[in-house]
């Protein structure tokens, strides 16, 4: 996500720091870049041109051009403009200040990922945060709805409510609310319907559920893919329905990022979790700040010590590193260590998230070098070693390797 626009200020921002001095021209030209850079990540003009407006008024000022490092002075301007944009210091968590059961409603168009998203913060508000959570599917209309959140509930290992057929949506969240108090349940997740596009008939029903149960939280699910699009179905639910979040999903495949940009400005509404993958774990919260560093290739490094503080094994982490530190450091500890940073989202990721490194991780793709696919071989090939072989990589004679690699589908070398 936000690749092209990183790539684009990234090359706005190193003119900037290979001149000493500054003068207006300067950050007229540079602001004129930016500006063109915001544009072509389809963020909405006007949200583009507030932002240019409000750092320029900065960049101007007589401490920057009078600065030791103009350059730097004027990327950490441009940082906290994006971090404002993006939402600044507003609360992204969610809240469940009301008494157990707390409602949190997820409403959208269809298609935009609304059942998944249910899901994904029902696990993770189950293992993070130890909360005990009902999911339930109030869509009677689009074929196995209920079914699906039934499947993935398994998946999750998160309770569903049983399907009765033939309630209606208005009954089947009353029914939830109560089987929430009966079951001690601290949260209520009730999964609308969506249409194909906003109409009456679907404002009504989620009006009509939101008068009954009363959330707490009313999450929009938007899709990042469909662009400036996602920036008004918000601004219409916005208009109809107290929206309190914004769930942006397939985050992962928009390299504009535009529309994640625009939400917050143009809807009000703080964007809270964002889809990064197929996979039920693969969602995060959305952390103006980190992804402000994130867009101008500063990293993400409290994001990663907070993915390896989940992901990775500790004590095999401290055996590894003994075992290295004595030499003796095997084919088994690399197949874990492969594992481990597989789990992390695989050295892409990695990579992203480490301040400096996101030209590197360019320079490594462009090569072909370690990417998650060579992983996968190198796993590929220690599977077909014997267990002798991967304690003691020193017995692999020529015949022991021609075997291997048969077992592997690669070649002696």
């Amino acid at each position: 996500m936000f690749d092209s626009l990183s790539d684009r200020l990234g090359s706005v921002f190193d003119k900037l720091r290979g001149r000493g001095a500054l003068e207006e021209k300067d950050i007229n030209e540079a602001m004129r870049e930016v500006r063109i850079a915001l544009l072509e990540a389809d963020v909405a003009l006007p949200v583009a041109k507030d932002f240019i407006a409000k750092v320029k008024e900065r960049a101007l000022g007589a401490e920057v051009l009078r600065s030791i490092t103009p350059g730097q002075q004027v990327v950490k301007i441009v940082h906290d403009a994006l971090v404002d944009m993006l939402g600044g210091d507003v609360d992204t968590s969610l809240s469940f200040a009301t008494t157990p059961p707390a409602a949190i409603l997820m409403v959208g168009l269809q298609g935009s990922g609304k059942t998944t998203s249910t899901a994904k913060i029902a696990l993770r508000l189950t293992k993070r945060e130890k909360k005990r959570v009902l999911m339930a599917s109030l869509d009677t209309r689009r074929p196995a709805a209920m079914e699906q959140l039934q499947i993935l509930g398994e998946q999750a290992e998160v309770k569903t409510l049983p399907i009765i057929a033939g309630q209606t949506p208005r009954d089947i969240a009353r029914r939830a609310m109560e089987a929430g108090k009966l079951g001690g349940f601290d949260v209520v997740m009730l999964d609308t319907a969506g249409r194909l596009s906003i109409d009456e008939q679907l404002m009504a029903e989620i009006a009509d559920i939101h008068q009954v149960t009363s959330p707490i939280e009313t999450l929009l699910v938007v899709d990042a893919l469909t662009g400036q699009d996602a920036v008004t179905t918000a601004e219409k639910f916005k208009e109809r329905v107290p929206v309190t979040g914004i769930v942006m999903t397939r985050i992962d495949g928009d390299a504009r990022g535009g529309a994640a940009l625009s939400m917050r400005a143009v809807t009000g509404a703080p964007i809270k979790f964002v889809g990064i993958g197929e996979k039920i774990e693969a969602l995060d919260t959305f952390e103006p700040e980190r992804m402000a560093g994130r867009i101008l290739g500063m990293g993400d490094i409290v994001s990663l010590v907070e993915k390896a503080s989940e992901e990775i094994d500790i004590v095999k982490a401290k055996k590894a590193a003994k075992k290295m530190a004595k030499g003796e450091f095997d084919m088994n500890d690399l197949a874990d260590q492969f594992k481990q940073m597989r789990k992390m989202g695989g050295m892409g990721a990695i990579l992203g998230m480490m301040p400096g490194m996101g030209k590197m991780k360019k320079m490594v793709d462009q090569a072909g070098g370690l990417d998650d696919k060579e992983i996968v071989h190198q796993e590929a090939i220690i599977s077909s070693m014997t267990k002798k072989e991967r304690a003691k990589p020193k017995l692999l004679n020529a015949s022991r390797k021609k075997r291997i690699a048969k077992g592997s589908g690669t070649g002696n070398q």
